[in-house]
């Protein structure tokens, strides 16, 4: 069964180009020009993923993923012209799965859209998680590189399964804070940048040019399984 995506956007063009792409890539396509509507398909038609434009004419995009976050997990891919990097945070930090800046090429959408879909297929199906040379067992609390064990503190570990559970998903540096350090170090950087030094010095093959736990410039992290 294709996947169906739920696209809000009032500009009639834009849906028109997502129709086309996604429909052309086997996707099933839902259409809301407006927030309201949108909120509502969000609900009634449950579908698989939400590609949500911010800028809507009756509610900011913001808030509708607050309010589609009260009541669903639905993925929610944000399509915006805003790119500055707080608009960014603050779509991550309310629950959006990642953001794309307008305009954007067909195929880096594509592949957004087949991580974060692949992401939810992943969920509570596969406590495992494989991204180049090292494997993540989530349950058993095992890490492993070119089928070594890898020693790691209870904070690195606690960090790893972090970014671990939702693979391919920037998270942000509030969000990583307050789950791995509490509620009370949500502005601590600082300790954030040291262990994911450490986690890098430990996983990846040149720890200078990281392509397992990548950085997004000023808004967070996301460990990277590729394609």
């Amino acid at each position: 069964m294709s996947a169906r995506i739920l696209v809000i956007d009032d500009e009639p063009q834009i849906r028109k180009f997502m129709r086309i792409s996604l429909t052309a890539n086997g996707y099933e396509v839902l259409e809301a020009e407006n927030a309201a509507k949108g909120i509502e398909a969000a609900r009634s038609q449950q579908p698989d993923l939400l590609i949500l434009d911010l800028g809507l004419p009756d509610l900011d995009g913001q808030e509708v993923i607050s309010a589609v976050r009260e009541r669903s997990d639905v993925p929610i891919l944000v399509l915006s012209v805003r790119a500055g990097e707080l608009d960014k945070v603050e779509a991550l930090d309310r629950g959006a799965n990642d953001y794309i800046v307008k305009p954007f090429g067909v195929a880096e959408l594509m592949a957004r859209v087949r991580a974060v879909l692949r992401q939810r297929a992943a969920k509570g199906a596969d406590e495992v998680v494989e991204a180049g040379s090292v494997r993540i067992d989530l349950t058993r609390r095992i890490v492993t590189r070119d089928g070594e064990d890898v020693h790691l503190s209870k904070r690195e570990w606690g960090l790893l399964a972090f970014l671990a559970g939702q693979p391919d998903h920037v998270l942000t540096h509030k969000q990583i804070l307050k789950e791995v350090w509490g509620p009370a170090h949500g502005e601590d950087t600082a300790y954030l940048r040291v262990y994911v030094n450490q986690l890098r010095q430990k996983l990846e093959v040149d720890p200078a040019a990281p392509t397992l736990i990548v950085t997004d410039a000023g808004v967070g992290y996301r460990l990277k399984r590729g394609e």
